[in-house]
């Protein structure tokens, strides 16, 4: 019996793009099929929510209460829910797994560190770094940067990209680097209808799992452009 889940999730708690509660995006993807959702909110150097002249505490109990949430959500609905972070460098993207709001809380210099510094870090923690959308062509990323010695995987397929040539590219980037492939919805609102999500033979049961399956890239597949 295959597993779906969704690698790529925003909600209105900490994300300044999006309009549906963690609470709403649990419920909804549940009733698309899916196992479980990873809330990947954009980070304080990206299109936040969060009120950036509170402390840094404040800022990081505020920044994981979409994730908390969706985790209580979750608990009621059976449905695990997991916490990522997108972490934005002069518009470019990348999503980390692995920390947690104590990490976080500890590490406020992560907002200043170059992205090879941040993925030795993360990684060093034990964490993974996951370039997102790497090809993606908006007006507020003026540069595409790939950095692939600095990545445990790429996400080849983002439902969010307006293009079928970003996707195709990305699939090249990985192909080119050996890289572990992913796939995401990045999704924001409760009317999308086209998904991305992984494809797993065993249920994941937290985010170490996760991270497991991409460190001996052993996911069973990935979901591409499907409406659900």
């Amino acid at each position: 019996m295959p597993y779906l889940y969704e690698t790529h999730c925003h909600t209105s708690e900490a994300s300044g793009c999006a309009s549906a509660s963690a609470a709403e995006q649990v419920k909804h993807y549940k009733e698309l099929g899916f196992s479980g959702v990873m809330i990947t909110d954009h980070f304080f150097n990206g299109n936040t929510s969060i009120d950036r002249s509170k402390s840094w505490e404040e800022m990081v109990d505020d920044y994981c209460l979409g994730y908390e949430n969706g985790k209580k959500a979750g608990d009621e609905l059976g449905m695990t829910v997991m916490f990522g972070i997108e972490y934005t460098y002069r518009g470019t993207d990348f999503l980390i797994y692995g920390l947690d709001k104590d990490w976080v809380k500890a590490h406020p210099e992560i907002m200043e560190l170059y992205v090879p510094e941040l993925s030795k870090l993360v990684r060093s923690e034990g964490g993974i770094f996951v370039h997102a959308h790497p090809f993606r062509q908006v007006d507020y990323i003026d540069t595409i940067r790939l950095f692939p010695d600095d990545v445990d995987a790429v996400e080849v397929y983002n439902a969010g990209n307006r293009q079928d040539v970003m996707n195709e590219r990305a699939e090249w980037y990985a192909d080119s680097w050996g890289l572990v492939k992913t796939s995401g919805s990045d999704c924001h609102h409760l009317s999308q209808d086209t998904f991305g999500g992984i494809v797993t033979d065993e249920p994941l049961n937290d985010i170490q799992d996760y991270i497991r399956l991409i460190k001996t890239n052993s996911l069973s597949g990935i979901l591409r452009a499907e409406k659900m």
